[in-house]
């Protein structure tokens, strides 16, 4: 199976974008909201990529909607999936979870052999409601020096990138190294610059963020 063209749409003369995902997605958005609604989009790089997208393809009348939820697991997002992200019949849908199923994976999150089950449940549903939709699929990510993690967190946190890599490749969907970018950022500064609790990311952070996205995105046009 290949990939739609991300700039037509499989349905409606205005391609609907999806960003989905945990806080790091959510960054303080009004829920609800008109699509391209700058309080419902919020304030990280869910935002500013969209920002873009809407900037460069005015013509193309992209409807971009954020519906990630602060404290998600993949679990969280399979519950509410019929409600925020097929009832919208995206075109292009863009996933970041994870951090989540490890921080909380003796309670409501999951093991990652958990994770990758759920996670590839989740888009066999997505790719059965919506054939042609186009999906990206965020690398989960932590930064070293943060206050909320520590010394363990990139071995902890590395099962789960390669799980979310490995349904990445099982569905056709496009890889966003969120992880390497950031490691590559920690180059020019140390990684509370980027993100002082090491899961949150800072505008800084965001921007890194919205860069790769779009990068990934032009890739498919």
């Amino acid at each position: 199976m290949t990939a739609a063209d991300p700039s037509a749409s499989t349905g409606a003369e205005r391609p609907v974008l999806l960003f989905q995902g945990d806080s790091i997605t959510d960054t303080g958005r009004r829920r609800g909201g008109a699509p391209n609604d700058p309080h419902s989009l919020g304030s990280g790089y869910a935002a500013l990529a969209a920002s873009a997208l809407l900037s460069r393809a005015p013509d193309r009348g992209w409807q971009c909607y954020n519906r990630g939820v602060g404290g998600d697991t993949i679990g969280d997002l399979a519950a509410r999936w019929d409600a925020d992200c097929l009832a919208l019949e995206p075109d292009v849908l863009s996933v970041l979870v994870g951090i989540n199923d490890l921080w909380t994976a003796d309670s409501g999150g999951a093991p990652a052999a958990r994770y990758e089950e759920r996670y590839r449940a989740l888009l066999t549903r997505t790719r059965s409601a919506r054939p042609g939709v186009t999906i990206l699929i965020g690398e989960p990510f932590v930064l070293p020096g943060g206050s909320a993690v520590d010394e363990t967190w990139p071995s902890a946190l590395e099962p789960y990138r390669q799980a979310a890599r490995r349904v990445a490749d099982a569905h056709d969907a496009t890889w966003i190294p969120y992880q390497s970018v950031f490691d590559a950022a920690l180059r020019d500064a140390p990684g509370p610059y980027w993100a002082e609790d090491g899961i949150h990311p800072s505008p800084a952070g965001h921007h890194r963020m919205a860069q790769a996205w779009l990068e990934a995105f032009r890739e498919l046009s």
